[in-house]
This record gives C-alpha cells, structure tokens and sequence, in this order.
C-alpha cells in the first residue's frame, strides 16, 4: 500500500514539474510575441543566427549594431571603467598601455523603457550606523545620468534586458572615450564619427573588453586629424567593498578623498581612503595569522611581464617585483606579490583587459617609467595596474650610474653597460615603480636617515644600502669616495626599512576590529609608537615642501658635506670623460651629452645646499607625539650653505669645462657659469628671500637675521681679486649682477604697487646693506689696477645712483 502511495506521489509530481515547464515556455512563447508597446520581439531583434557570447554580459552582435543583454543581477552594481591606448600616431607622446579615461558607473533601470547609465561621483559618505543621515544624504546626491538606453526587448529564456550601445562605443562618449583632459592636452577637438568604429568585443566572466577606433580632428596634425586605437574595460567590483584604511599623513599612500558625515560630528570631516590591494589570509588560515606565522593570502598579487619585452631584460623586472616579497612578510604574508612572464599561447588572456596588472613596455625614445593604479573608489582597493617602461629608461639609469658611480666602480666607464649591470638597474627602477603600483608614494625625505659619514663606511653601507626606502630618487651613492672600496651593494638602492614599515603598516590584516574606524584608532597608535621608537621611518613626503631634510636625488643628513664629496667625484668624472664616453666613429656625441649630465648633476647639488636658507624642518605630529611640528634649520647649517656657494659657485667652477673637452666640443662655459651664478643671486636676494628670513628671525630664537645674512653673502662674492683673469672675469660679472639685485630690491617698479616685502623692514635692511657694500668696495679698490680698477670704479657709482634714487623715491 505504502509502495502504491509513494509511486502515486512521484507521478503527481513528475506531472506537476512537466506542466510548471510547459506553462514557463508558454510563458516564453508569450513574452516573446506580447512584448510591451515600443520594445520588439527577442527572436525578431537577436536572430539565431547572430553571434552572441555570454560573460559579465551577454553581448550580441547583428550586422553593425551590438547588444548589451544585462541580468537583473548587474543593475545598480558599480563597474570600473578603463580606456587605454592600443597604438596612437608616432610623435603623440602618448603610448599603448597608458590609461586614457577611468570611471566608475552603474546601470539603472530606468523609467519609460529605459537603462540609464550613471557616473558613481563617491565623494561623500555616512557611517554605516548612521541611517538616518545616510538617507538624507542620499536624497541630497544624485548621480549623475550619462547615457539614457531604450530598451530594445527581453531575453525569454533568462529575463535579461537588452539595449544597443553601439553609439556609446563608437561615439565620443565621456565614459568610453577619452577623458577630457586627454583631449585639451592633445588638442583633440570633435571626433570624426565617420572615421570611427567598433574593432572589437569580447565579454568575460567579469568584465567585458571593447577595442575602437576613433579618429578626431587636430589642429596639429598636417592632414587635420589623428586615429586612435583604444580599448576600454568594464569591470564588476566586488559586491562588498574592501574595508576602507584612512591615512595616517606620517605614512606615504595615495589615497583618495571624500566627506564623511555622522550623527556623532559637529562639523563634516575630509577622509582620504588609501589605495591597496585586497590581500587577506586564507579563512583556514586566519589563526596562524594572528599567531604570527607567515601565511599565504587568498588571492596574491601578479605582475605580468609584456612579451614586447626583450627577453634578457624580463628576469631583472621580475626580480624587481619580487623583491617586495621581503616587506609582505612584515606584514604577516609569504608569497604575496610575485612577476611572471605572459603566457603567449592563452588566447583567453589580453594585455588590456584590466584584470591583469602588466609591465607594459614601450618603444619609446622616453626616459622614463611610471606605476599608475586603478583602484575601487568606494573602498580604494587596487584593482589593477599596468606599469609603464620606456625603452629609453635604460639611457636614464646608464647617465646616472656614469655619472654618479663612475668613480667607484669601472664598469660605470662605458657607454654600453654589460648585460648583468644594465640588467641590475632595471631591477632597481622596476622595484622603485613596483612600490607605486601597490600605493606608495615617493619617500623623498628616506635619504635623510643616514648620515653622511655612514654612506663610506664600507662594512655599513654595504649592510644596510645608502637609503631606508627605494621610494626615495636617491639614484646612487656618489658620496662613497674611490678609497672606500665600496662595492655595488653599498652602491644601489633597494628596499629598506621604511619600506618594509610602510608596507605592514598598508597590509597588515586586522580582523579582530570590528570596522575602518576601530582599525584606524588602532594605527594611530601603532603609528605613533613605532615613529618615537624609530625616527628612521620619518615620511618626508614627495620633495615639493620647503623641509631640506626632503629632497629629490639627495643623499645623507648634511647636503653640504654630501654635496662636497659629490663635488670631488664629478671632478673625477670630468678628467676621464672623453675616455669614458669613446665609441668607434661617434662624432663626440656621447661626450657632449654627458658633460650635460655632469653640469646637470653639479645643479643638483647646488640647489640640495640652496634649500637650507630661508626654509623650516617640518615633522607631522599627532598630539600623542612629543616634540614641535615646525622647527628652524639650524643656523650653522645656513651659514654653510652660503659658505658652500662661496667655494663652488661664485668662485667660477671652471674645473667642469676643461681646454680638453673644450676642444673636442661646444662648451658655453661662460653662459652657463654666468647663468648659473645670475640664477642663484636673483633667488638669494628677492624681496621674498629676505622677507622670508625677517620673519623667521621673528618667530625663532637665535635664529639666522636678514644682517647676518646679508653680510654672510658680501663676504662670500665681495673678495680680492685672485690675480687670474679667468676667475677674476667671472668675479666681476657677479658683482655686477649682485649690484643690479640690490636696485630690484630697493627701487620699486614704477606704476606698480609695492608687495608686502617692499612694505617690511627688509627695505631698511637692504639700504643699510647698500652703504656696506659701498665701504667693501671703496677698500678692496685700493691697491687695485687695470680692469678690476676700473670695474669698482664702477660699482662705486652705480651705488650712488641707487642711493640718489631712493633719496628721490623717499621725497
């Protein structure tokens, strides 16, 4: 009986599952044939013999025109957009690989038919518990509506909604086009639609790639216009947001910025997000983790290397990539990062599809290389990053390594490296640009952490590298003297410790606070702690502020002392140079473009030194640290520095323009020399200069006064003649020109109103200083003849004039 019952029950449901099934197809047959007013039938718009793959979207393809089928999973689902260049006309500056627009949408259905296409504009948000005021919020922002798509009808087998967008591929679209700034940069003006196209599409399980070919008009080109290839990628983000990770300004992320409102504010407050990749332990793993014991994560981070790349050099850039292995591991991660070679043979894998993060290489004439990243806005989540490598870096890091090494070590003494150096360079650009791509910023200020003395200690150096962080433009060490014998260890950059901090800081994995804010709370601490217990890892930012301690191509704690010992190897370099840079049949071009590099290092130098006069220490502090933010350059330091310009700038360095080189080829020595000195003059004695020092003696106690200092610079150019015509010429000239300085600075330009320095004390000061230099010249007059004779003469009357025209400007 029960038998009976049981297989009574299986026909009644096998019976009830056929007619649910025939009823869904009616169902089907129904949508496909009563479609709503204005929306076609399916089997009438997507033929079955049109060609249609199914990925993030389904994207069909009829005749000319492409189809979008979206599922109702994917509306409201933020998706990055990335345009790249695929190739761009010789000459544009801009190369295959590089980024051309990002955004971040969403689709919408819309009202009357339609999908809107809108542009996530995430620059405010609300604690999550705050729903109240994320409410209002959200009925205050509206994204804005970049594409209205009809509907054009309704896949019956799966529901999805399906709309054209051939014209938002084809046409000049902000999203899937080029970004505005791209456009004014290259002067590109309207886009030529009948010379434009869709290449290529291609849907993959989250993203799509869609290659076109744009051309737009250009009053540059000589025929008018210019051709583009493009490729643009749609990417899912992830459903669930990374957790965000505020900034700490004392450690270097990038970071992107939004309002963040709360029931718990009085006033709104900026966040900055930082940019990161979703590197997290295994969920098995999550214990060991907290133990700490080194574990994999769940997802590593993979650098591809381009097969455009020349083989011998794709060994050094992975290298390069796997060398932060050592700072994951601080971390808490083993094997987290890691480069390998593109699989050429996967035809399912492409070099623009933007779940890939690739060392793109260029053929381009360009010395340099970068590290962009794209990252989720809600969450700054790196989501991929195509390293940028110019053929012609390898120029860059051969000038430098001469230039810079040369002295100390003899395979920098040719104008072609052997493979394994050149190979060695790369590794270290590689590692530098690596450091961007997972959020670094520039650490200008890493170099300030080891003093000068330490970058000849031979056994030190070569232990622990000549700068705590590769983040930092401390290219080589070129204080390290020949004598030191200090091998290339002691000689490259590499990553240091303030790398190693910065990423654990970055990466660490905190699954035991219970969100960002918690988390944030919780570095702040460690920040604090760890920068008063170790110094070292102080973040000096990207060079731009007026600290000393932060400079780009600067080595050790002293500029002045660093500079000197540069000083003495450029002057090596200069006596070897036409050995050195000798190739068979060259006609002295790789002589004349290394003694430009050499005058550019010498300026280099000079400006590391400039940087101390006028200018404060800054250290970012929070109000758990001891200490003062702002603190004065001590004056010892200044005074220095305006010693150092006594000696290697305004007594004429003729050392780098020898009779040899000279000879062989065109040496402006006196323009530069004289340029040179005019240049720094002009800055030295500015009404804002000087305005700068009054103020700081102000603030400061024992701090370097506008008289000090002026009288510090007299002694250093008003000197006795030496007796040699060649300095004594470029002596002259620079009087002459401080003269000039002290009549800008003194005698306002007519009709036109005084600035706040011409309304200060500086004024006063500098007529003072005026009558002081009258008495210097009236003393080094005696005893001279000739030309120099005459020349203070000169002077002497020059400065009654601007005596006689203050007078005047008085009256």
């Amino acid at each position: 009986m029960i038998k009976k019952l049981v297989y009574i029950l299986l026909i009644l449901i096998i019976s009830g599952q056929q007619y649910v099934s025939a009823q869904q197809t009616d169902q089907n047959k129904k949508t496909d044939s009563t479609q709503q007013k204005g929306v076609e039938a399916y089997s009438k718009l997507i033929s079955s013999d049109s060609l249609t793959t199914v990925g993030l979207f389904s994207v069909s393809k009829v005749d000319e025109k492409i189809y979008f089928q979206i599922p109702d999973s994917l509306f409201n689902r933020y998706m990055l957009v990335v345009t790249r260049y695929l190739s761009t006309p010789e000459g544009m500056g801009r190369f295959g690989g590089e980024k051309a627009n990002e955004q971040t949408i969403y689709f919408e259905k819309g009202n009357n038919n339609n999908v809107f296409l809108r542009s996530l504009q995430y620059k405010q948000d609300v604690r999550s518990e705050d729903a109240m005021l994320a409410k209002a919020l959200a009925g205050s922002n509206e994204n804005p509506i970049i594409e209205s798509f009809p509907i054009k009808t309704t896949n019956p087998l799966t529901g999805n909604i399906v709309i054209e967008v051939t014209d938002a591929f084809k046409k000049d679209n902000p999203v899937f086009s080029l970004a505005d700034k791209e456009k004014t940069d290259n002067k590109l003006s309207s886009l030529a639609t009948d010379k434009s196209f869709i290449e290529d599409i291609k849907t993959y399980p989250i993203n799509v790639e869609v290659k076109t070919i744009k051309t737009f008009k250009q009053s540059l080109s000589s025929l008018g216009s210019i051709t583009l290839r493009l490729n643009t990628s749609i990417v899912l983000l992830p459903k669930v947001a990374m957790r965000k990770r505020f900034l700490d300004q004392r450690v270097g992320y990038f970071a992107n910025k939004y309002v963040l409102f709360s029931d718990e504010q009085q006033r709104a407050e900026s966040k900055f997000i930082v940019q990161r990749y979703r590197l997290e332990p295994k969920d098995e793993d999550i214990e060991k983790y907290l133990r700490g014991e080194l574990v994999e994560p769940k997802k590593q981070i993979v650098y591809y290397i381009d097969p455009a790349t020349p083989k011998k050099w794709r060994p050094y850039l992975i290298a390069g990539i796997n060398d932060w292995q050592v700072a994951f591991e601080d971390a808490g991660f083993k094997n987290a990062i890691i480069g390998k070679e593109w699989p050429e043979n996967d035809p399912t894998m492409s070099l623009e599809d933007a779940r890939y993060s690739v060392v793109r290489y260029y053929a381009s004439e360009t010395p340099n290389a970068y590290g962009p990243r794209i990252s989720d806005p809600r969450s700054g989540e790196i989501i991929e990053s195509h390293v940028g490598w110019f053929h012609n870096v390898m120029k860059l890091v051969q000038n430098w390594y001469m230039i810079q090494a040369g002295p100390l070590d003899p395979r920098a003494r040719k104008m072609r490296l052997d493979d394994e150096l050149m190979g060695q360079l790369i590794r270290f650009v590689s590692s530098h640009e690596i450091g961007h791509t997972i959020g670094l910023r520039h650490n200008m200020g890493a170099s300030y952490a080891t003093p000068v003395e330490k970058l000849r200690d031979k056994k030190w150096v070569e232990a622990n590298g000549h700068t705590v962080s590769i983040m930092d433009y401390a290219r080589f060490n070129y204080v390290a003297q020949p004598e030191d014998n200090i091998s290339p260890k002691g000689i490259y950059p590499r990553i240091g410790v303030y790398d190693k901090w910065a990423v654990k800081w970055g990466y660490s994995f905190y699954p035991n606070a219970k969100d960002a804010f918690e988390e944030e709370q919780m570095l702040l601490k460690l920040t604090t702690e760890t920068l008063d217990n170790n110094p070292k890892l102080w973040f000096g930012g990207e060079g731009k502020d007026a600290d000393p301690r932060s400079q780009r191509e600067d080595l050790g704690d002293d500029a002045v002392l660093a500079s000197d010992y540069g000083i003495k190897n450029l002057k090596r370099v200069v006596e070897n140079l036409i050995d050195w840079t000798y190739e068979p049949n060259d006609a002295y071009n790789n002589l004349s473009d290394m003694h430009k590099v050499v005058v550019k290092q010498y300026q280099r130098y000079l400006y590391h030194v400039l940087k101390y006069i006028g200018n404060d220490y800054e250290t970012r502090k929070t109000v758990e640290q001891s200490g003062v933010v702002f603190k004065e350059v001590p004056k010892e330091k200044v005074k220095s520095a305006i010693d150092y310009l006594g000696r290697q700038l305004f007594e004429a360095p003729l050392w780098m323009y020898p009779k040899e080189i000279g000879q062989l080829i065109e040496l402006k020595t006196t323009d530069q020399i004289s340029d040179q000195q005019n240049q720094v003059l002009l800055m030295l004695l500015s009404s804002g200069m000087l305005y700068n020092l009054s103020q700081k003696s102000i603030q400061y106690d024992d701090a370097y006064t506008v008289p000090e200092f002026l009288n510090d610079l007299q002694e250093t150019v008003w000197v006795k003649f030496s007796g040699n015509e060649k300095f004594d010429f470029y002596r002259r000239s620079l009087q002459r020109s401080y003269i000039e300085k002290m009549e800008m600075l003194l005698i306002p330009t007519p009709g036109k109103a005084l600035n706040t320095a011409q309304r200060s004390d500086v004024v006063l000061y500098g007529k003072q200083h005026l009558l002081e230099l009258k008495a210097a010249a009236n003393k080094l007059i005696k005893g001279e003849k000739g030309i120099n004779k005459s020349h203070l003469e000169h002077i002497l009357i020059e400065i009654e004039k601007i005596i006689s025209k203050i007078n005047k400007t008085t009256l």
